[in-house]
């Protein structure tokens, strides 16, 4: 897979360690927007086919702020509307 630069979040956890991802995908869903990203580096309980669904929130200032999704609905919905915009490019 080519990376962009520009395709690259780093998010830092808790413990203040940086993580990178790829953004695969920008989804509005129920007007709310998420982002589908891809582990740089697959932790063990990763597999290269797994992506995760953060909802994206900007803060007082203007900037980006992901929350990672825990709604197994909210992910499923996020991930069909991502293969249904997949599918319509494809046609």
């Amino acid at each position: 897979m080519d990376i962009d630069k520009k395709d690259i979040v780093t998010l830092v956890t808790k413990s203040g360690e940086e993580e990178d991802f790829v953004q695969l995908a920008g989804i509005t869903y129920k007007g709310k927007y998420y982002a589908i990203l891809w582990p740089l580096e697959l932790s063990d309980v990763m597999d290269l086919d797994d992506a995760l669904v953060f909802r994206v929130k900007r803060d007082w200032k203007g900037d980006d702020k992901f929350e990672s999704e825990t709604n197994e609905a909210i992910i499923d919905a996020v991930f069909n509307e991502f293969h249904r915009l997949l599918n319509e490019l494809s046609k």
